[in-house]
């Protein structure tokens, strides 16, 4: 068995929008009301996915929900129609594109069972959101259906916020051997609210049968929650034996690399400190929600969004820090600029796997030319732009309903996933 870490990068939707609906995350409220590019928006992730691949990198795809979520506004007496401006517009949110919010993954190195579980996140907090789960949890029930490798979750109850690894990591000495796996709950931040509650991350943990010595629960600072990080991916990242975080990432900073250190010795923390990197400056830029990566060599490279190059006191830091001796050797900055306009870098849009490829459905894993397909599909038939206040135009529903439609049938995925 040949296990590796694999990036399943969430492909961005037709029905991408600016509807500006989640509170405490600042970019998605700067640029509420503006006008959307669904077609440049999952051409650059095809393009951020392609780039993993020349990197040596194994890469996935999730697709797209089908919207607008008929299903969820029948439960609310209710039709895209009739709906109200706001219940419409979270219908219709493509937020699923998040993939790092999609589920929580633990290897089956750490597993009581030896099985790599994933959980499916339940996004309580946020209505947009609130109802992914049911077609997140189809297509991992998909691609991860043998039973004899992965179990796969169902949702934590309500009223338990949980958002998936966005507020999980785990660190090891390499990917196939045990790790760390660390939970980071957040208790609240000024005027935001806190997404991701202990208990959820709790639960997470006994249903995937971690070892407790090597469990680690970890509070969100509520500095780094009231300056915007409404998930701890935006101000922490992990790979490997490396943890890359901002200095007030976490409330008890000390007892947390305290604990780490003892559960796994050879980690190394690339701390960037507030005197050189404000936390309006990590979070405007995403430094940290970058794709921080082993490449084929051995060396780490951070695939970070191009809104890092172009913060100066950001990219200073960036440049001094591979200038030295530590474990991050390569900066490549990409263009994901639709989805950071609504508040999600690279590492918004994957999901990390460590498994063996061969254990996956085919489907769901792409190489160049698969995405050349897709990108093809998605040029011919996702919407050029979108407006806010036109989410409700009959003639813009029915071309984001055949856009999918044929994105599916393309993967022969029609039969598997037809809400």
């Amino acid at each position: 068995m040949s296990v590796t870490e694999i990036n399943f990068d969430g492909l961005i939707g037709p029905s991408h929008n600016y509807a500006g609906l989640s509170v405490g995350n600042l970019a998605s409220a700067r640029n509420a009301g503006a006008v959307s590019h669904p077609r440049a928006a999952a051409l650059q992730g095809i393009e951020k996915m392609r780039g993993n691949i020349r990197l040596g990198l194994t890469q996935g795809i999730f697709l797209p929900q089908w919207r607008p979520d008929g299903a969820w506004l029948a439960q609310l007496g209710t039709d895209v129609g009739a709906a109200e401006p706001h219940i419409r517009a979270a219908a219709m949110s493509a937020s699923s594109m998040w993939a790092a919010n999609a589920a929580t993954v633990s290897p089956a190195s750490d597993t009581g069972d030896r099985r790599t579980h994933l959980t499916v996140a339940n996004l309580v907090t946020m209505a947009h959101r609130s109802h992914e789960w049911p077609q997140t949890l189809a297509q991992l029930r998909v691609a991860f259906s043998d039973q004899s490798v992965f179990a796969v979750h169902g949702p934590v109850p309500p009223p338990f916020g949980d958002e998936g690894a966005a507020n999980h990591m785990r660190l090891a000495e390499r990917h196939d051997q045990p790790g760390v796996e660390i939970f980071v709950y957040g208790q609240s931040g000024g005027p935001f609210p806190a997404r991701q509650h202990v208990e959820a991350s709790k639960a997470v943990a006994r249903r995937h049968g971690l070892d407790p010595a090597r469990t680690l629960f970890v509070q969100q600072s509520e500095e780094a929650i009231a300056a915007g990080a409404f998930h701890n991916d935006v101000v922490a990242v992990p790979n490997e034996r490396v943890l890359f975080t901002h200095e007030l990432a976490f409330a008890d900073k000390g007892g947390f690399y305290a604990d780490l250190r003892a559960a796994l010795p050879c980690v190394e923390i690339v701390e960037v400190p507030a005197s050189a990197v404000s936390l309006a400056d990590a979070i405007k830029s995403y430094l940290f929600n970058a794709q921080l990566v082993t490449l084929p060599a051995g060396d780490m490279a951070l695939v970070l969004p191009t809104e890092a190059r172009e913060t100066p006191a950001v990219w200073q830091w960036l440049e001094q820090m591979i200038a030295g001796n530590g474990p991050i050797r390569r900066l490549l900055p990409v263009d994901v600029r639709q989805s950071m306009a609504n508040g999600g870098g690279p590492a918004c849009l994957r999901l990390r796997v460590v498994a063996d490829p061969a254990t996956i459905d085919p489907r769901f894993l792409v190489d160049e030319a698969k995405l050349d397909a897709i990108a093809a599909i998605v040029a011919a038939y996702w919407p050029e732009d979108i407006a806010p206040d036109g989410l409700g135009d009959t003639t813009l529903i029915a071309r984001i309903e055949q856009s999918w439609l044929t994105l599916v049938d393309h993967l022969q995925l029609s039969g598997d996933l037809m809400p």
